[in-house]
């Protein structure tokens, strides 16, 4: 991963972790906790790619891991979060622009739901059974409902950071595929638009320097 995916996807994991943990976690709600760091995790995957996506999870799983209160095995969350990051990163949409909201709607669904199964399936090989106790059907909608609500609100945003962090003005005024495509047609159309305002401002030019010399023409005719 490039330097400038590693210091964004690092600096809005640790925020993601800091929130949920001290304010998410805290709320009491029933059943499930929020799961920000899963959709900063999706967000991150769905503009870099599953390579990107897979490397981003696992690192911030095992964050999750390492961090206190955490009460399971290290590398648990950080498996779930690898391959939950791996699959959003194949659902990465074309040219990197979201045509609708239906498709990361239905990825963090997706994500809720699997990495919720993925969970309580590693716990159950360990030999945690906490998902079976509290109630795993009830885990599962707990999850899908605060993750759904809490995407339109954390997804977008951070797709849009992670895509600014991809912008590349060398490569966008070279014609790079490296660079943001939007701002690389902006620039380009911007560059027709100054030439064919020039080309523009020639014709009328010429035009009106024919049309003098028609009255002049036409002055001496009448004389």
């Amino acid at each position: 991963m490039r330097l400038n995916r590693i210091l964004l996807s690092a600096s809005l994991i640790v925020v993601a972790l800091v929130v949920q943990v001290s304010v998410l976690a805290r709320l009491q709600l029933p059943g499930a906790v929020p799961d920000l760091l899963l959709l900063t995790v999706l967000a991150l995957a769905m503009v870099y790619g599953p390579t990107g996506g897979s490397l981003v999870g696992f690192g911030a799983g095992l964050l999750a891991d390492l961090a206190p209160p955490a009460d399971h095995a290290v590398g648990r969350y950080a498996l779930v979060l690898c391959v939950m990051g791996y699959l959003a990163g194949l659902a990465k949409p074309e040219g990197g622009k979201l045509r609708s909201a239906t498709g990361p709607l239905v990825v963090v669904v997706g994500a809720a739901i699997g990495s919720t199964l993925l969970y309580a399936g590693v716990g159950a090989l360990v030999g945690d059974t906490a998902a079976r106790d509290v109630g795993l059907g009830g885990l599962l909608f707990t999850a899908s409902l605060y993750d759904l609500l809490l995407a339109p609100f954390t997804v977008p945003w951070i797709m849009a950071l992670a895509r600014r962090g991809e912008h590349d003005p060398v490569a966008d005024a070279s014609g790079g595929s490296g660079g943001d495509v939007a701002a690389g047609w902006l620039t380009s159309g911007g560059a027709k638009g100054l030439a064919i305002g020039r080309q523009r401002g020639l014709r009328a030019r010429a035009m009106k320097s024919r049309v003098a010399r028609a009255g002049r023409i036409k002055g001496v005719k009448r004389l």
